[in-house]
């Protein structure tokens, strides 16, 4: 109960026109009880007007500026009303103006709890080895190649790699994952992550502020820092909306000739569900999306994305894993595919290279075991020379063994694998071919945004031709361009026709292009910083199918925020034709509206609990 009064003490302090409106009407209904009538229509009257001031003043600023508002409504039944003495209609109208923005408030901050939350638990505190010694420091002075010591139940304070010990980590509030994942020496853990049971030792690789959560803070902020256009949509149907009341209201009072039938006709038909509705679903669906992985940074953005009608992707780190793999083995005899994997990968053990990564994870993938060679030399972005057991190993480029004399004429290339050949005592052993992986999620998601009512998707790639149209039949894309630069990618933009188009990527050179388009969605839990601030609206998993996700949750809100359009106008203008019959009074219209708005408030409330995969 104690509880329940504060946090009433609270909101009337804060939402203080409401609460002045508040105080006025109860102070108006005791004073007129008790026989001072035209002392309690004064109080009322008084405050109606002051507290119209601020609505003209911003229409006043509206009108300077060449846009016109509906307030215009509402502001006419609180004069109305005044002038005709109807003060408490007056007092009640703005008490629905008041509270609604009061509701508004309440709404967006409701909405924004999940992202107030995030800001709130970034890591603070690190415990740095300085020596022999751990010195405790802010999150903010660890340095790269520091070695952190993280303790179970704190968060992870910068990005690190794991050099002594293991545990589990937390990483709901990175990636909305429930489950712990466990990780030890060599694995990444991310800053922000929560460890579990045991106590580790890790080497920063980031500084605090290059940090995946500080990225993820900092697009939060941006989020919440943006104003989107809310009243836009509200704009397609105000206008009619405003002509049809002036229209009912001076016809009828016309038609009797008494200016009060016009108070009662326009006192229902003031704009709240019109200036409520939409931006109360479009918060609540960006604070649905946040809760999917998804941080949309603005209104229009969400809004443009509920009308796209094309979706461009890049290749390599959005439609693909961006990482090479290997995708098959070639033997020619008398060897056989695990021998020549064997070979390959126990020259490649030490080689950083992203190839020699791809060989020497396929061949402890298999349980094969790898031999000590010694004497490897590297022919940087060529190939190695090796000895292994007593023979001379060759394995690199095409071109790396043919100028050494190797036949390698029985090798069929492929322009959309990587290939790297295998030479034993100067004859060919074989050849492993590896390939960029697509994303299991990649051709799915395809699918769903056709049965969304995605027009047409189309790849934009700086890789060649080959690759670009293997990877699109794959994954189910017709039109593809290759081979483009990023300011290319911008040429290709303005070649398609079914707009909005939203860009999906996730890289520096996508940074362009994510600004350029009508929607931008970076991937941002793998993608770089540029990308994610490039864009309007940022995937914090690394999962493509969110982008169909993100779609629905658009579709889905802006579903919501025309209904209870609707619904605010269709019961307006049913309000409006029973009360051109004159047979209730101003007041009880007022009640009446204020009844309708609840009903757009908790309407439109309903894209906060938006369910993906369930939106038909």
């Amino acid at each position: 109960m104690k509880k329940t009064i504060i946090n009433l003490y609270k909101f009337f302090k804060h939402y203080w026109l409401f609460s002045a409106a508040f105080v006025a009407l109860i102070a108006g209904i005791a004073t007129y009880f008790s026989g001072q009538h035209t002392i309690a229509l004064w109080i009322m009257g008084t405050v109606s007007i002051l507290e119209s001031l601020p609505l003209i003043k911003s229409m006043w600023e509206d009108i300077r500026i060449g846009t016109y508002g509906i307030d215009i409504l509402a502001l006419t039944a609180i004069i109305s009303s005044v002038i005709l003495r109807e003060d408490f209609a007056a007092i009640v109208v703005v008490i629905m103006l008041t509270g609604g923005e009061a509701l508004e408030d309440y709404a967006e901050k409701r909405s924004h709890a999940e992202l107030d939350s995030l800001l709130k638990g970034s890591p603070q505190q690190a415990h740095v080895l300085r020596g022999r010694k751990v010195v405790d420091l802010a999150a903010s002075e660890v340095r790269v190649s520091d070695r952190v010591i993280i303790k179970p139940g704190e968060l992870v304070p910068v990005d690190a790699v794991i050099i002594e010990g293991s545990s589990s980590f937390n990483e709901a509030s990175l990636t909305g994952e429930s489950l712990p994942v466990s990780k030890g020496e060599g694995d990444q853990i991310l800053s922000g992550s929560l460890n579990g049971e045991h106590s580790i030792t890790a080497k920063a690789i980031h500084s605090a502020e290059d940090s995946q959560y500080q990225q993820i803070v900092h697009l939060v902020e941006s989020a919440q820092a943006s104003k989107a256009p809310f009243v836009r949509l509200a704009d397609r149907y105000s206008i009619p909306f405003t002509i049809a009341a002036y229209i009912i209201a001076v016809s009828v009072w016309i038609i009797s000739g008494h200016p009060l039938r016009f108070l009662e006709v326009i006192i229902v038909a003031t704009p709240c569900p019109l200036l409520l509705a939409a931006p109360i679903a479009l918060i609540s669906g960006m604070s649905r999306s946040y809760k999917n992985g998804v941080i949309v940074k603005t209104g229009s953005a969400l809004e443009k994305l509920a009308e796209a009608k094309t979706v461009i992707f890049d290749k390599t780190g959005t439609l693909t894993s961006g990482h090479l793999a290997l995708d098959s083995v070639t033997a020619y005899s008398p060897y056989n595919k695990d021998e020549i994997l064997t070979m390959a990968a126990s020259c490649e053990q030490n080689s950083n290279h992203i190839i020699a990564e791809a060989i020497v994870k396929a061949a402890k993938g298999k349980g094969i075991k790898l031999a000590k060679i010694k004497g490897v030399s590297e022919v940087a972005g060529q190939g190695l020379v090796a000895s292994y057991k007593s023979d001379q190993l060759l394995i690199g480029r095409i071109d790396f063994l043919s100028k050494r004399g190797i036949d390698v004429s029985k090798v069929k290339a492929s322009d959309a694998k990587t290939m790297v050949l295998v030479a034993v005592n100067a004859k060919l052993a074989g050849a492993l071919f590896l390939s960029d992986q697509i994303r299991k999620e990649s051709k799915i998601t395809i699918e769903e945004l056709g049965k969304l009512g995605i027009k047409k998707t189309v790849m934009i790639t700086g890789d060649n031709q080959a690759t670009a149209d293997s990877i699109a039949r794959q994954v189910g894309i017709k039109t593809v361009y290759a081979e483009t630069l990023p300011g290319e990618k911008l040429h290709a933009l303005e070649d398609i026709k079914e707009r909005p188009a939203v860009f999906v990527g996730d890289g520096v050179n996508d940074a362009p292009v994510l600004t350029g388009s009508d929607v931008g969605i970076a991937l941002g839990a793998r993608g770089s910083t540029a990308a994610s601030e490039s864009a309007d609206i940022v995937i914090l998993l690394d999962d493509l199918s969110k982008v169909s996700d993100a779609v629905q949750i658009a579709k889905k809100t802006f579903s919501i925020a025309k209904q209870s359009i609707v619904i605010g106008i269709s019961l307006s203008l049913v309000l409006m034709l029973i009360f051109a019959t004159g047979k209730f009074i101003p007041i009880y219209g007022a009640v009446l509206q204020e009844v309708v708005d609840v009903v757009v408030i908790f309407n439109a409330l309903r894209a906060h609990n938006i369910k993906v995969n369930q939106l038909t």
